[in-house]
């Protein structure tokens, strides 16, 4: 059983643009994080991003860190985009989400592309939606339950 922990929780009020590290929150069964941009009846109601991949961005001179990919939980200790899709995870003591989707396309380059040529969210961004809401705040552990076959 894999495990990690979350290192950020992250908001926005719109789509596409940073989010801010609120440091607690509630993942809404079916909406996904209370109070974000990305909430709704749709695959991709909460976007999860590795602090690893955040820090190979860093290594490649940029000034990032939880949010600034638009993710709403920033994790680390799980290489999150290796999982399939279909996988669950447990967040915290009562939160479920399934992985729906690995990366995704850009159609507009961001700033970060622009910085550094290249960006991790596309790649290495993960999404789910929220099988089963609650609570969810930094050092919350992240535990992978079951792996999905790709869909």
């Amino acid at each position: 059983m894999q495990q990690g922990t979350i290192v950020a929780v992250c908001t926005s009020p719109g789509k596409g643009e940073r989010k801010k590290d609120v440091g607690n929150g509630m993942l809404v069964e079916n909406f996904g994080l209370e109070g974000d941009g990305h909430g709704g009846d749709w695959h991709r109601q909460v976007s999860l991003l590795a602090m690893e991949s955040i820090d190979k961005m860093r290594a490649a001179g940029l000034d990032v860190g939880p949010g600034d990919f638009a993710e709403n939980l920033t994790t680390r200790g799980v290489e999150l985009y290796t999982l399939p899709v279909g996988t669950r995870l447990q967040i915290g003591s009562s939160a479920l989400l399934e992985v729906t989707q690995i990366g995704k396309t850009c159609h507009t380059r961001c700033a970060i592309y622009y910085q550094t040529g290249d960006c991790v969210m596309p790649k290495e961004g993960v999404f789910a939606k929220v099988l089963k809401g609650g609570p969810v705040r930094h050092d919350d552990p992240l535990i992978v339950i079951e792996a999905g076959s790709a869909k």
